[in-house]
């Protein structure tokens, strides 16, 4: 079957040899006390890196890291950042505590051909995520850059400085990352092999209400567990005694069952839309009690559902192990509780032993796989970098980091 191609110019056509070339790459990592907690998004831009080193490049990085507010934070520094990179690309990387300004100007004049650097923080400034196009055009022209490579996929659904006004000022193509990502999962949307099967889970159905609408057009199954569960279950009148769901969605939940059934027929429209039969209980989600597990209609009013329960596990790993195609996005349940990552577990080794291609969705999908697989991710076809820009590009939006590129 042939693939969709990438409908925007990717860096391996664009004269970039010997050139500064600026990129914004994704490196909002998970920090504590100062460290880095896992540096997948740091690796995950090496092969761009690497191919512009090999080109003569002076490669100029820019990216965000956590919420500082507009304002210089040292807890929010991109200098570990730097030092991490250093280490994984055996090479010395020029850190610059400012991201505008004379430092940067200076220091990109000094640095010699085949160099690379990274930036400070771009959201010590405001103008950043105001998508400001003065801000924009100073890190345009501070950085000296003839040209410049969004390859930061987890940030090209906001509109900000660092991804659409930056573009006015510098002719800009994808990196290998961004390219990799939407081919990965657009592929996998539009012309996946078949079967389909997409496992859903979560919070709130009405966070991924535009995803779910996506799916039952274009899946050939769908599962669905985590909290988002809870709320389906809820309007089809089980009680599900203190579970995590959300009031008042019947509207929304019709509308998906109706259009469920336009797909399939309303006799097989649990068959398409397969819910939990039973979960994991338990009164508070930091339980440390023994794993109890009751069937879905026979929960107490204090019992609270965080994870699916072994019936339904055995049921959607059925329907994994039909498929030639999983997207996962969202756990099954409160996975950074080991008593109920069980689910997510189960579902994960499935999708491993299915041989299908496996897309998982970015955030706490490829947070929980990275951590539970010990290949580190590379037991599956595809793990995105990005949460909100997985979610958004899944359900067929148009993401404005990317629009703004030149066409191919």
């Amino acid at each position: 079957m042939v693939g969709l191609k990438f409908y925007k110019r990717n860096m391996r056509k664009a004269p970039l040899r010997g050139k500064t070339v600026l990129v914004r790459v994704d490196y909002n990592v998970p920090m504590k006390d100062g460290k880095i907690m896992d540096d997948f998004r740091i690796r995950a831009s090496l092969p761009t890196i690497k191919k512009l080193l090999k080109d003569n490049c002076k490669v100029v990085l820019i990216s965000h890291l956590g919420r500082p507010e507009g304002m210089s934070n040292s807890e929010f520094s991109l200098e570990p950042v730097a030092q991490r990179l250093a280490k994984l690309v055996d090479r010395q990387v020029l850190f610059v505590d400012d991201c505008v300004g004379v430092k940067v100007r200076m220091a990109v004049k000094r640095a010699p051909k085949n160099c690379l650097m990274v930036l400070e923080n771009l959201r010590f400034h405001a103008g950043e995520e105001a998508n400001d196009a003065v801000f924009a055009q100073a890190i345009a022209k501070d950085s000296g850059a003839q040209y410049f490579i969004q390859d930061g996929f987890g940030v090209v659904h906001r509109a900000h400085a660092s991804t659409e006004a930056i573009t006015r000022f510098l002719p800009s193509v994808a990196g290998l990352l961004l390219e990799k990502e939407w081919l990965s999962i657009m592929n996998a949307i539009k012309k996946p092999r078949r079967p389909l099967v997409a496992v859903l889970g979560g919070a709130k159905v009405s966070d991924k209400i535009e995803l779910i609408d996506e799916f039952v057009k274009v899946a050939d199954q769908i599962v669905v567990g985590g909290a988002m569960a809870n709320t389906f279950l809820a309007e089809a009148g089980f009680e599900m005694g203190a579970s995590r769901k959300e009031v008042d969605e019947k509207a929304i939940i019709d509308k998906i069952y109706k259009d469920v059934d336009r797909k399939v027929g309303s006799q097989y429209s649990d068959s398409f839309l397969v819910l939990p039969s039973d979960g994991a209980v338990a009164e508070a989600s930091d339980s440390t009690e023994n794993r109890q597990e009751k069937m879905v209609g026979s929960f107490d009013k204090t019992d609270s559902m965080f994870d699916i329960g072994q019936h339904s596990i055995k049921r959607f790993e059925e329907a994994i192990h039909r498929a030639n195609t999983v997207i996962w996005n969202g756990t099954m349940g409160m996975a950074e509780n080991k008593i109920f990552r069980l689910g997510s577990a189960k579902i994960a080794q499935a999708i491993i032993d299915s041989k299908a291609d496996s897309i998982i969705g970015g955030g706490d999908t490829a947070d929980f796989v990275l951590d539970w697989d010990k290949k580190h991710g590379e037991s599956f076809s595809h793990i995105s970098t990005g949460g909100g820009a997985s979610l958004e590009l899944m359900a067929g939006k148009k993401l404005p980091g990317i629009e703004a590129l030149i066409d191919s």
